[in-house]
């Protein structure tokens, strides 16, 4: 994991490489090495660095959900009965194996964690709650959000 100062340790064509790659990960280098004013073997040194350093951590294809018939995204946040680290991380295992949930943060506050969960339907939702999280040993509340419509999403992070 890279330190707060990272960000100061990246120069210009750093933060350009960076920019570029979130918006075009399949940019040949190149096409990349010629938007930046880079050769082409300097830029690929540059990429391979900031992969090495771990600042790049992969490549993906973004999917289109509702194409997919995932239609109903969703926010739960769980409170859990029991805060021993032991039992923490029984349910965080439980939690990290469903493929449903996209994402899981650890909270301060009312509920110790929020899940990202992304599901067909209502009906799905329904059974993803009544099977896999009510059931769950430790669980104390469980509060769900649905979503009406994305205002913005986005994985590009601000540099």
């Amino acid at each position: 994991m890279e330190n707060t100062h990272t960000k100061a340790q990246l120069d210009q064509s750093d933060l350009e490489i960076l920019e570029i790659l979130q918006q075009e990960g399949r940019i040949s280098n190149t096409a990349l090495a010629e938007r930046i004013h880079l050769s082409p073997p300097a830029c690929l040194a540059r990429v391979k660095r900031l992969r090495a350093r771990g600042i790049i951590r992969g490549y993906h294809a973004q999917l289109d959900r509702s194409s997919l018939g995932l239609d109903n995204l969703c926010f739960i946040e769980l409170s859990l009965e029991l805060h021993q680290p032991e039992h923490m991380q029984q349910v965080l295992q439980r939690i990290v194996a469903m493929p449903e949930v996209l994402e899981c943060y650890h909270l301060t506050g009312e509920y110790d964690y929020l899940l990202k969960v992304l599901v067909a339907n209502t009906e799905a939702l329904h059974d993803f709650i009544s099977r896999q999280l009510i059931p769950m040993p430790g669980i104390a509340r469980i509060h769900t959000s649905v979503v009406l419509r994305e205002i913005k999403t986005s994985t590009n992070l601000p540099l």
